[in-house]
């Protein structure tokens, strides 16, 4: 146990190592309901603003001090968590992260902002600025406009090629090499959000490195990379799980861990 807790707090000290030095692009949040996933396979969807769902332009201010869980803002009227697109409307400077409730009162606007969002926004500790955001949902792609996107976890399956005895001197005949066994099939599951979210990150390192100390717990778990408004960002993600009671589980096991921004998602 004392072994496993080291390994998750390097893996967390590297994020916060990380984030000192690089804004990070942060941790992506989801609101309920399937249109804010990706539709089918992600390399043929895009984002597309969804301000029916959330849309709202005020000040934001970040208190100057460093906070968990990436690029992210929140405000009070928040019912449910929102993957969004956020532009500092006086520089034009725009990120891609989530939005939550925000619990806590305190003086100043009501649209808290997180360091790593106000890094990538160009803001100053203290000093507000108008913030536009909308919420995103996931669209298929025109088909002739579609971009491949790598997913750099996606098991590689190596078979044997067999070897031409004519091309052999000598009677004994050649042994031909077993191929590789095909992954295993994923999870049969008859959830509408089956996998567990854990955030994504503009840095692969951090995304690894957050993958890494999941699996060492016995999740899971898995980096995805993607495109989004012109930019790559890595999803952690943890699953399938088959049932709601298996879900359950991998979610109070990853907040446990500290990840309590943790959701179920898609994919």
């Amino acid at each position: 146990m004392r072994h496993t807790k080291t390994l998750l707090a390097f893996s967390l000290a590297l994020t916060v190592a990380g984030c000192d030095q690089f804004p990070r692009f942060g941790e992506e949040t989801s609101a309920a309901g399937g249109a804010l996933t990706p539709v089918g396979d992600p390399a043929n969807s895009q984002d597309v603003e969804a301000p029916q769902v959330f849309d709202l332009t005020t000040p934001g201010l970040w208190d100057g001090r460093p906070s968990l869980g990436g690029v992210w803002v929140a405000h009070p009227t928040v019912t449910d968590p929102e993957r969004v697109l956020v532009r500092n409307t006086e520089n034009g400077q725009s990120v891609i992260g989530a939005l939550f409730r925000r619990e806590r009162e305190t003086p100043g606007p009501a649209l808290q902002v997180s360091s790593d969002a106000a890094g990538e926004l160009g803001m100053l500790a203290g000093d507000p600025a108008t913030l536009s955001v909308v919420a995103l949902r996931r669209e298929p792609l025109d088909p002739g406009a579609q971009t491949a996107i790598a997913d750099f976890d996606a098991p590689e399956v190596i078979t044997a090629e067999p070897i031409d005895d004519t091309a052999t001197a000598g009677p004994a005949p050649i042994a031909v090499p077993t191929p590789a066994p095909a992954p295993a099939p994923a999870v049969a599951s008859t959830l509408e959000k089956p996998f567990v979210q854990i955030g994504i990150f503009s840095l692969q390192s951090n995304a690894d490195n957050t993958a890494t100390a999941l699996r060492a717990e016995g999740l899971a778990a898995r980096m995805l990379e993607q495109e989004s408004q012109g930019r790559t960002i890595y999803r952690v993600i943890v699953g399938p799980a088959p049932t709601e009671a298996d879900r359950a589980a991998v979610l109070d096991q990853v907040r446990g861990l500290g990840f309590t921004d943790a959701y179920p998602v898609t994919n």
